[in-house]
């Protein structure tokens, strides 16, 4: 499987690099916490890791580290606007439960 984004997320994702200045791309994982367990974790990437996975969608990078990866692949990441709220919208297939404010998730 992959980690993929949508066209509107790619493209989101690099207008960020771009007004940064500098980033190999996005770092994409999950840490423990929340009601759920665990909570989605973004950050742009200046140096890569030995272990990690690279991912390219879109003509973005997406970097994961071994240890989410069993959590999140397969994950589609999608960039929303709903009235006057904007973020990144996580699409994972292995979600088997969500926190009722939708911050954290359950494999």
């Amino acid at each position: 499987m992959a980690i993929t984004l949508t066209h509107t997320a790619a493209n989101r994702v690099e207008t960020f690099l771009a007004n940064r200045g500098k980033g190999l791309g996005l770092r994409l994982g999950v840490k423990t916490t929340g009601c759920s367990g665990m909570a989605y974790t973004l950050e742009f990437v200046d140096s890569l890791n030995e272990e990690d996975t690279i991912f390219e969608s879109n003509g973005v990078k997406i970097i994961v580290d071994p240890k989410s990866l069993v959590y999140i692949d397969g994950t589609e990441l999608d960039f929303t606007k709903e009235g006057l709220n904007e973020g990144f919208k996580f699409i994972n297939p292995n979600v088997k439960d969500e926190c009722g404010c939708g911050e954290s998730f359950t494999v």
